[in-house]
């Protein structure tokens, strides 16, 4: 039976609402929705773009934690609050995954949990594929 392992950040919302930031399953490792902002609490990026580009920064570090990196991503979503602005949540995804080439989903949702957020992502990826 592969073990499980729990990754938490120490966010407050994780105990309260009862997520890990990230769940491994032997190789497999599941990065939960990320949103821009830093350890300060603080939204990182006015645009999709730049949101974009700091959260992808961010699933990859939470991934090398677990001994993996942007090329184990198997799979991304993409939550986004406004489609028209699309581009710049695609080619900051497509800089980024450039020769990775994950499968992936982009959608609008009507609200992230702050105004403030653009973009959300999840991550899927399997620690040695890459």
């Amino acid at each position: 039976m592969k073990k499980r392992r729990n990754l938490n950040s120490d966010a407050p919302w994780e105990k309260k609402v009862g997520y890990s930031r990230a769940v491994q399953v032997g190789e497999r490792v599941f990065v939960t929705g990320t949103v821009a902002i830093n350890e300060a609490q603080e939204v990182v990026g006015d645009d999709e773009y730049s949101q974009t580009k700091f959260i992808l920064e961010k699933i990859e570090r939470v991934l090398e934690n677990l001994g993996g990196s942007r090329k184990d991503v198997v799979r991304t979503r993409m939550f986004v609050t406004n489609i028209q602005n699309w581009e710049g949540v695609g080619n900051a995804h497509g800089e980024f995954f450039k020769g990775v080439g994950p499968a992936t989903t982009m959608v609008e949702v009507s609200g992230l949990i702050s105004p403030e957020y653009l973009v959300e992502i999840e991550a899927d990826a399997i620690i040695g594929c890459g």
